[in-house]
C-alpha cells in the first residue's frame, strides 16, 4: 500500500483501474457489500485478503465508502482491529471520509495516541505523515518523517517523500542527501536517479553550478541506462546537458562534468530519442491517455530547442 499518500488520491490514469476494480466489490464481497457485518468467515488465503485490501482502497479512491467499510470488516474480522496495517487502513478511512479540516485534526490525534502507546507502528507513522502533509504541515510532515525514517532508515520512499518535503522549502542540500540514501537502498530505481537530476538541475543555477550540473547530466544518464524509454529521463538529459554546455567550467578537470564534446553528443542523443518517443507514443492511444502531459511537455521541449540558433 502506498501509504504516504493522500486517502483519496488518485491521477487519471488510475482511475479507470480503480473503477473497474470497485465495481467488483458486490461479487467479491458477497453480501457483505450491502451490510455493515462482514458475512464472511475468517478463513481465508493471504491472497484472498491482499485482494480485499487492494479492493478497500479502489472502493476509498472512487467514493464507495460503504463497500469500503465492508473490506475493513472482513479484514478486521481476520486480524484483528489491533493489527498495525489493520490500524492503518482504518486511519485511512476516517481520513477518507472526514467531512471538515477538524475531522481530520481529530484523526491526526487518534494517531497521536497510538503512537504513544507503540512508537513504531509503522503503517500509523506513515498515516500521520500523510495527513500532515495534506494539512500543509510541513515543518511537522518533516519532522515525523524523520521519526519514522529512525525506526526504518531503509525505506527509500519515506526518503523520496522527506526529499520532496524538503525540496518544497527550498533545502535543496537536504533533499539531495535524502535522495542519495534512498539511491543507497535502491541504486536500480531509475526514477530515483531522474529525480536527483532534477534536484541538481535546478541548483545547477548556483556559483557551484557546474559541478550540480554535471552530476545532474550523471543522474539523468544513470536513469535511461537502467530504463532505455523513460521519456522523463531523456527530458532532464537534454536540460542538463543544454545547461552544462551554457555553464564556464573547466572539463575534464572537474571530475564529475563531462568534456564539452560529451555533453554536446549526449544534448543531441537526448533530442534524439525524445523525437522518437514522441513520435511512437503520440500514435498509441494507450501511452497517449496514460502520459498525455509529458508528451505535450517534450514536444514543447523539442520545438524550444529547434527554435534556438
Amino acid at each position: 500500500m502506498g501509504a504516504l499518500v493522500d486517502a483519496r488520491e488518485i491521477n487519471g490514469s488510475d482511475l479507470i483501474a480503480a473503477l473497474r476494480l470497485s465495481q467488483q466489490a458486490p461479487g467479491l464481497l458477497g453480501n457483505g457489500s450491502k451490510n455493515t457485518t462482514p458475512s464472511s468467515s475468517s478463513t481465508g488465503t493471504a491472497e484472498e485478503y491482499g485482494q480485499i485490501e487492494q479492493l478497500f482502497l479502489a472502493c476509498l479512491r472512487t467514493g464507495d465508502d460503504q463497500s469500503a467499510q465492508a473490506c475493513l470488516d472482513r479484514l478486521s474480522l481476520r486480524f484483528g482491529p489491533s493489527n498495525e496495517r489493520v490500524m492503518g487502513l482504518q486511519g485511512l478511512y476516517q481520513e477518507a471520509t472526514a467531512k471538515d479540516r477538524s475531522a481530520l485534526e481529530k484523526c491526526l490525534k487518534g494517531y497521536e495516541n497510538i503512537l504513544s502507546e507503540n512508537p513504531v507502528n509503522v503503517p500509523i507513522l506513515k498515516r500521520r505523515v500523510a495527513l500532515l502533509r495534506s494539512l500543509n504541515r510541513t515543518s511537522d510532515a518533516i519532522a515525523a518523517l524523520i521519526q519514522l525514517l529512525d525506526a526504518i532508515p531503509t525505506d527509500a520512499e519515506a526518503w523520496c517523500e522527506l526529499a520532496d518535503l524538503y525540496q518544497a522549502e527550498g533545502l535543496g542540500a537536504q533533499a539531495i542527501f535524502s535522495l542519495e540514501e534512498a539511491l543507497l537502498i535502491a541504486p536500480n530505481a531509475w526514477n530515483i536517479h531522474a529525480r536527483l537530476g532534477e534536484i541538481l538541475y535546478v541548483g545547477a543555477s548556483s556559483p557551484d553550478g557546474a559541478r550540480l550540473a554535471g552530476k545532474s547530466v550523471q543522474h539523468f544518464c544513470r536513469s535511461i541506462e537502467l530504463c532505455d524509454d523513460y521519456l522523463r529521463g531523456f527530458y532532464g538529459l537534454a536540460l542538463a546537458s543544454s545547461r552544462l554546455l551554457n555553464t564556464d567550467y573547466e572539463s575534464p578537470s572537474d571530475s564529475t562534468a563531462p568534456s564539452k564534446q560529451t555533453a554536446e553528443r549526449l544534448h543531441r542523443f537526448a533530442l534524439q530519442r525524445l523525437r522518437d518517443i514522441v513520435q511512437s507514443r503520440a500514435v498509441d492511444d494507450q501511452h497517449w491517455a496514460s502520459s498525455r502531459s509529458e508528451l505535450i511537455a517534450a514536444q514543447a521541449l523539442l520545438n524550444r530547442f529547434e527554435q534556438t540558433p
